[in-house]
């Protein structure tokens, strides 16, 4: 292992949607610093698509798409869906080795996607005992008895005790506690730090002529036109959402606020295509996909969205005030984080199923006319995630010394 370096390694196994890969980005960006370097292998189709900052890199494993919770296919490489596991674990195996890390930080999934991880993690316990794994977990994961359920099945409990050192929980204990919820033993528990919200870049609000009017307040204060920003994450699952959007656009004549759409990547081209049209129609703007979305939200005076983790922590950055509107399958994660952010006086939200034209006007006139309470919360809410992370990163290079 060369010393002139301190190595970081993080696998995000992304088989769906941008959550996985932008959340593993904000870290590996946060943890770079002189004499570092962090290198992530992503099974993310559209990892190009972003900027990586000097000292951060990534490997590209072959893709897979979820069919169904047990079921997945590679995204391009025709190829039998086993064979793509081969592949997918050698390439994993090959860079842990390469690489020779002094951390391994891995996204969500304990053994990986299909057990990909479980050679790696036993090559670190056998060769490399010194080097630091660790998982990262999203503030919740799903309800809690569809959790305990699928930690036991796939013995993850034992995973944990065995072959990771320790659990990061990038949320506070305090808003919802995984090692109540999900019956977390004694002994996993004494290895999990609550690291807490992952803060994002808040950047000034910039005007850019492609964009028009809607983007707030330029830098000489003119008043501007306000601007909703409707997104719904990688897009695969969240047409509902701009359907909705438009056909209430569509039903309000002039309405006080200007509309940026964006769709995500993943949404069918012939759907993508459709809404696009409707977008033109109505003055709204539409776009696929921005890789610094932190800028489009700056510049917007409401964000709409599904409510998973990146967006939330995105909107309790920039410090705005947020409409979540929660998927309920094939998790309950995205409906139990609004409510208990709702609960808080953080964000506003709306269930999937209650979902129509005349609530999300409603909800859209009460939030722009009355913003402050939910920024007034926004303000007083800690994100420490970074700095929680910085802190046990620096721990672990004085053992290194």
């Amino acid at each position: 292992m060369a010393e002139s370096t301190f190595n970081i390694l993080m696998y995000s196994h992304d088989t769906y949607g941008l959550g996985h890969i932008r959340r593993t980005m904000a870290i590996a960006a946060a943890l770079r610093e002189k004499g570092v370097n962090v290198l992530i292998l992503t099974g993310s189709p559209i990892a190009g698509r972003f900027s990586f900052p000097l000292g951060v890199d990534f490997v590209r494993m072959p893709g897979m798409i979820k069919q169904s919770n047990t079921v997945y296919l590679p995204h391009s490489i025709r190829v039998d869906p086993r064979h793509a596991i081969h592949i997918r674990r050698s390439i994993i195996a090959a860079t842990a080795k390469a690489f020779d890390p002094h951390i391994f930080i891995v996204d969500k999934v304990p053994l990986g996607l299909k057990g990909e991880l479980i050679p790696t993690l036993e090559w670190f316990k056998r060769k490399r005992p010194r080097s630091k794994v660790i998982l990262g977990l999203r503030d919740i994961l799903d309800d809690a008895a569809s959790t305990r359920a699928d930690w036991l099945e796939k013995g993850y409990n034992d995973i944990l005790e065995r072959l990771y050192d320790e659990i990061w929980v990038y949320g506070n204990q305090d808003l919802y506690n995984p090692i109540q919820e999900y019956a977390i033993p004694e002994q996993i528990a004494a290895k999990t730090r609550f690291v807490g919200y992952i803060p994002r870049l808040t950047p000034l609000c910039v005007i850019d002529a492609t964009d028009g009017v809607g983007l707030g307040r330029n830098n000489e204060g003119d008043k501007r036109k306000r601007q909703v920003l409707v997104t719904i994450g990688g897009g695969g699952d969240g047409y509902a959402v701009l359907d909705n959007w438009l056909t209430m656009l569509g039903q309000w004549p002039n309405p006080p606020f200007k509309t940026l759409m964006i769709s995500g990547p993943f949404l069918p081209d012939a759907v993508r295509d459709h809404l696009a049209e409707r977008a033109k129609s109505l003055g709204v703007r539409f776009a696929t996909f921005y890789k610094n979305l932190e800028k489009k939200m700056a510049c917007s005076d409401l964000v709409v969205s599904m409510g998973g983790y990146n967006t939330v922590c995105e909107i309790l950055s920039m410090q705005k005030p947020s409409l979540l509107i929660p998927r309920n399958t094939p998790r309950m994660e995205q409906e139990i984080r609004a409510k208990v952010m709702h609960g808080r006086g953080l964000v506003e939200f709306i269930t999937w199923n209650t979902m129509t034209p005349n609530l999300l006007r409603e909800k859209t006139e009460r939030l722009l006319a009355m913003p402050e309470q939910y920024i007034q919360a926004v303000r007083g809410f800690p994100m420490t995630g970074l700095e929680g992370m910085r802190s046990r990163i620096a721990a672990f290079r004085r053992e290194w010394e």
